[in-house]
């Protein structure tokens, strides 16, 4: 379980008790360096870097950086909002030493998730993570709600030596297929034995659909733990790949044509230990609060679309009847809809029935993903909100009228209306907060306009390598 204690000036209590034991393991295992990892607005993981013997060091008063790291786009400019993207000001980094790991991909060097707080010692407000901590916390205390979480990483693989930033598949095997699986198996046998080193759970790793396309499933833990793991994973794909001379994507669409990559969140609500997705009187076991938690995601989908699928190159991937969930409409094992449930296999569904939010893609912060999904399902599940009725097959083929009367709507097609849609939306902005909610609006905005007038070819060339 991830600590939801925000960090302090001094370090969080308990850290100084046993950092020093940490930094002489991690001596031992030869580890020179600590890679501190955050997510930006735009979705790109940065770091910072410090020497193993200044742990004790970062973990007691942090390592400094600048808060206009919260409005760099994707190509590292940067917009402005009334409180962020000016050069002045300073925050500290705080490592979480619960997430501390030493990297299997990448020999030397550990790697932590920070917090950010001020220099007062405050909560930065432009902090996802501790947003996505704040809304668990939150969940706990007024609904007696935990939750489990999972983050889906489908990524293409291409040939490092292609030239320019031309993507090349490194695998010529077809969607699914035993011989993509043979023509990788060097690489893939790496990466599951990096993630075992590193404690990361796989469910599956296996060929996608898409030309060198693959996806890993991990297993479930706590949201911010959840989050964590994702870009913890991405840092290992990519640098195991490298070793091995590929080079990998993770962009919602590394081609203007054809399926993308996805990072759909799986989720799912329990209270004492029970889940309320399984053994409830509802549809296809859920409880009443679980229907209503997944009403609240519904109705909240076009606003959440500018979290989850916050990139001009999201709208190449968002497309109807690719299993991207284009539609807000929820079926049972559906893949077509916006929000699948899933049971579970029989004999098991008490522990694995969750939620699948589909409309994601990994340009997505994920803490920012999970925190805005949980505050909308929580909005459904105060109001009581109830679940419309489910759909099968493919929204796709409904008429204008029929889907009308099952409450079916498209997503947003481009990225300015999403984000039209996220500012009427007073709840996720509530959850975020007017620093955090004014910077995705300003990034997003930023993003759309640095694309302006580009082709759809370009748009996936530009964003290619950026994730």
């Amino acid at each position: 379980m991830t600590t939801l204690a925000d960090p302090v000036p001094g370090g969080r209590p308990g850290d100084l008790g046993r950092v020093a034991a940490l930094t002489a393991d991690l001596a031992t295992r030869k580890v020179h360096g600590v890679v501190l990892a955050y997510v930006d607005t735009a979705g790109v993981g940065r770091v910072k870097t410090v020497p193993t013997a200044r742990l004790e060091a970062a973990v007691s008063w942090g390592v400094g950086m600048s808060p206009v790291f919260d409005t760099f786009l994707a190509d590292d400019s940067i917009v402005t909002t009334d409180v962020l993207g000016s050069p002045d000001g300073d925050l500290r980094l705080y490592p979480d030493l619960d997430r501390l790991v030493p990297l299997a991909g990448q020999p030397g060097w550990a790697w932590a998730p920070v917090d950010r707080i001020t220099q007062d010692g405050e909560r930065h407000p432009g902090c996802s993570r501790t947003f996505l901590r704040r809304m668990v916390a939150d969940a706990a205390e007024r609904h007696g709600l935990a939750f489990r979480a999972a983050v889906e990483i489908e990524w293409s693989v291409g040939l490092g030596t292609a030239p320019g930033d031309a993507f090349v598949p490194a695998a010529a095997g077809p969607a699914y297929g035993a011989a993509r699986q043979v023509e990788l198996s060097d690489f893939t046998a790496d990466l599951l034995a990096a993630f075992a080193a590193q404690g990361v759970d796989v469910d599956q790793l296996h060929p996608e659909y898409a030309a060198g396309q693959f996806e890993v499933s991990v297993g479930a833990l706590d949201p911010v733990a959840a989050a964590d793991r994702s870009v913890l994973a991405r840092q290992t794909i990519r640098a195991v790949a490298g070793r091995h001379g590929l080079r990998v994507s993770f962009a919602p669409a590394v081609l203007a044509e054809g399926v993308g990559n996805g990072g759909h969140l799986h989720l799912s609500c329990w209270r004492g230990g029970v889940n309320l997705h399984s053994g409830g009187t509802g549809r296809y076991g859920m409880t009443a609060e679980a229907e209503s938690f997944a009403a609240g995601i519904l109705a909240h989908l076009p606003a959440l679309t500018a979290v989850t699928a916050p990139s001009p190159a999201s709208y190449l991937r968002l497309k109807p009847s690719q299993w991207a969930g284009v539609f807000t409409a929820w079926g049972l094992e559906t893949r077509e809809a916006a929000l699948r449930v899933v049971t579970g296999t029989a004999g098991r569904r008490d522990q694995e029935a969750n939620l699948e939010v589909k409309p994601v893609d990994l340009a997505a912060n994920p803490y920012l993903a999970l925190g805005c999904v949980i505050a909308a399902g929580l909005d459904g599940l105060t109001a009581s909100l109830p679940l419309p009725g489910e759909i099968t097959g493919d929204p796709a083929r409904y008429g204008a009228e029929e889907a009308a009367a099952l409450g079916v709507r498209r997503l947003p097609r481009s990225l300015p209306s999403a984000v039209e849609e996220f500012r009427a939306d007073q709840v996720l902005r509530a959850a975020l907060g007017p620093v955090l909610a004014d910077a995705v609006t300003a990034v997003r905005l930023g993003e759309a306009a640095a694309v302006e007038g580009l082709d759809d070819a370009r748009v996936a060339a530009a964003y290619r390598w950026k994730y």
